[in-house]
């Protein structure tokens, strides 16, 4: 019985992430509204950023060359998604790290825009990833600060809308950076969601939206969450800069795909109900709300969904992601109970954190596959060493990249 409903969680798990699929997403909005013509002998100036670049560039060239429209494209996506098409230029950069693949993409970028005029269109592909994909440092800020003041959020448990708040000053090319850089061009987004809520200021650190915050906000929110200090000295005179002078040019932004879709989708599917569509916060806060709500769930086949993305404060030194760590969580308040369940939790991305797992997969008998493997759940755990433990149990997620990201989605099946 068990084993069945692992199979089922997959295979939701995996309508979650067809659901997304960003080529398609991208074919109904062209075919359903098609972008405007560029102005006489412009040009369409395609630019595809995160990690549905490649799918997305793709399904835009065969809506626009049936259109009869010529176009250049530029293409930045991480390793694993990452291959060759014809007549596209394909740049290869760093995640969740930045590295210099993704300054010479930022590069290439702004040279495309500098050259766009008034009569051309550009068309931004935007998606998950697309931030740390993009790094563009401005004037006295290193790739080396930019990563040192990701590790220090991430490790102080801020989530993706306060961490790209700052990373949009920091960045040429975030908070409206794409907008100013591809002046006076005009601009169309189709943008692919990982973010709960679908802020278009935060997805990818907003290169075609306004900023999030100004940097007085930003000042103040790092020296309430006493980061401020230990922020490298060029990220603090950056952050103290005046704000940009002149308003942000304008942009057509449509929002194609969000993890709202799958949610749906997997609801459709399986008939099942959905609990939070924002499973949010600190990792341990929402294991506990998803365990509590399966303990006082009625008798009888439930399956029930969540979407969100949790955050995890690191105090120790292992290997995992947030989604193993829930699974993990999930399965310690579950102890003891009966009842036949399993639980996924997985990012759409296919990829939990530094690790080759997409998440987690627990069941009844996780915890006593750990302890007889010889690992300490609880060590474990004080450690974020999450991926130890489920691989102990034979609990990873393993999917592989999906060429999509709509954040995580939770799936509960009890019998």
């Amino acid at each position: 019985m068990i084993e069945a409903m692992r199979d089922e969680a997959r295979a939701l798990f995996q309508v979650a992430v067809e659901a997304a699929d960003p080529g398609a997403a991208v074919r109904r909005s062209l075919s359903g509204s098609p972008v405007a013509a560029p102005g006489p002998g412009g040009y369409i100036r395609v630019v595809a950023v995160g990690k549905a670049a490649g799918a997305m560039a793709g399904a835009a060239r065969d809506v626009l060359s049936r259109q009869g429209a010529a176009a250049e494209y530029l293409v930045i996506t991480n390793a694993e998604n990452a291959a060759s098409q014809d007549g596209m230029a394909v740049h290869v950069a760093g995640h969740p790290v930045p590295d210099t693949g993704g300054l010479r993409a930022a590069e290439a970028v702004e040279a495309m825009l500098a050259e766009a005029g008034a009569q051309d269109l550009v068309l931004a592909l935007v998606s998950g990833g697309g931030s740390a994909l993009l790094p563009a440092p401005v004037a006295g800020v290193s790739l080396e600060d930019k990563a040192e003041a990701s590790r220090l959020m991430l490790g102080a448990g801020l989530d993706i809308t306060a961490m790209n708040s700052v990373r949009q000053h920091l960045s040429r090319l975030k908070g409206g950076g794409l907008l100013r850089a591809a002046a006076p061009a005009r601009v169309v987004a189709l943008i692919l969601s990982d973010v709960i809520g679908d802020d278009l200021r935060v997805i990818a650190s907003g290169q075609t939206a306004a900023p999030i915050a100004s940097r007085a906000a930003v000042r103040r929110m790092l020296q309430d969450r006493e980061l401020w200090d230990r922020m490298p000295k060029p990220v603090r005179a950056a952050l103290e800069r005046a704000e940009p002078a002149q308003p942000l040019p304008e942009a057509e932004n449509r929002l194609i795909g969000s993890n709202a879709v799958s949610l749906q989708a997997m609801a459709r599917d399986s008939g099942g109900a959905i609990w939070d569509a924002s499973l949010c916060g600190d990792v341990e806060t929402a294991a506990a709300a998803v365990a509590a709500r399966m303990r006082a769930a009625a008798p009888g086949r439930v399956v029930a969904l969540c979407g969100g993305e949790t955050t995890v404060t690191l105090r120790g030194k292992g290997r995992g992601g947030r989604n193993q760590e829930l699974a993990l969580r999930v399965a310690r308040h579950m102890e003891g109970v009966a009842r036949p369940w399993v639980v996924l939790s997985g990012g759409t991305d296919g990829r939990d954190g530094p690790t080759e797992a997409a998440g987690g997969l627990v069941d009844g008998g996780t915890l006593e596959r750990i302890a007889a493997a010889g690992g300490d759940v609880a060590a474990l755990l004080a450690n974020n060493d999450s991926n130890r433990a489920l691989s102990l149990a034979g609990d990873l997620l393993i999917t592989g990249g999906t060429g999509t990201n709509v954040a995580d989605v939770q799936i509960v099946i009890l019998g």
